[in-house]
């Protein structure tokens, strides 16, 4: 099997239209997982309606070229990120965006924000934007079981063991901790119009073959 990742942390799904959708499309792919607009959420200017454009586009583009195409909604991030809940809204406008791209496209959908796992802070890493290895396991198994893949069920949705209570304390130390490691740092670049992929490139740019242990 050849595997490629064209993926770019702090990419906006309008530059990852511009900047990494014509590479991917001359690979001709049979099989894309395209996930984008969190970056678009947590950006001064949110256009719900230009992300959806985007991506159906994106889609189609990919669907004409012969991939089956996936995608995913983003879970509410309030569980993660209480600090969040102010863009609650817009994570809702990002999912119903997506949704509708992809109605019409024919692109396939792993509606995650309707499954309440999602938002466990668990499957997320320190920075709580990515996920963690708990979190992309529950990711391509939701997507393997979308594609019917052999061996694949419905329990990537299964709720995780009840975690045990924090005080009042540990979770204001939590806070400030993720404050000082994440928040302002992430602040500081935004205000200086720098991003966290700045100086990154794509992990994995070219087709390249996987072995399977």
């Amino acid at each position: 099997m050849l595997y490629a990742n064209l993926g770019v942390r702090g990419r906006s799904t309008r530059r990852i239209r511009d900047e990494q959708l014509a590479r991917a499309a001359a690979m001709r792919p049979d099989l894309v997982t395209l996930f984008c607009g969190t970056n678009d959420v947590v950006a001064l200017r949110f256009d719900a309606a230009g992300l959806a454009r985007d991506v159906e586009h994106m889609q189609r583009t990919l669907i004409d070229g012969g991939a089956t195409v996936l995608g995913f909604t983003l879970p509410d991030l309030s569980p993660v990120l209480p600090l969040a809940r102010p863009l609650a809204g817009r994570v809702r406008a990002l999912n119903d965006s997506l949704r509708v791209a992809s109605a019409s496209s024919g692109a396939m959908l792993v509606d995650f924000a309707r499954h309440a796992v999602g938002s466990d802070p668990r499957l997320w890493s320190p920075d709580r934007l990515h996920a963690n290895s708990e979190g992309h396991a529950r990711i391509a198994a939701a997507l393997a079981h979308a594609l019917g893949l052999p061996g694949t069920d419905g329990a990537w949705s299964n709720p995780l063991p009840a975690a045990p209570t924090r005080s009042l304390r540990e979770s204001l130390a939590s806070e400030l901790h993720w404050a000082v490691a994440y928040l302002l740092p992430w602040a500081w670049r935004h205000l200086r119009g720098r991003s966290s992929g700045d100086g990154r490139v794509a992990k994995r740019p070219n087709l390249k073959r996987v072995e399977w242990i």
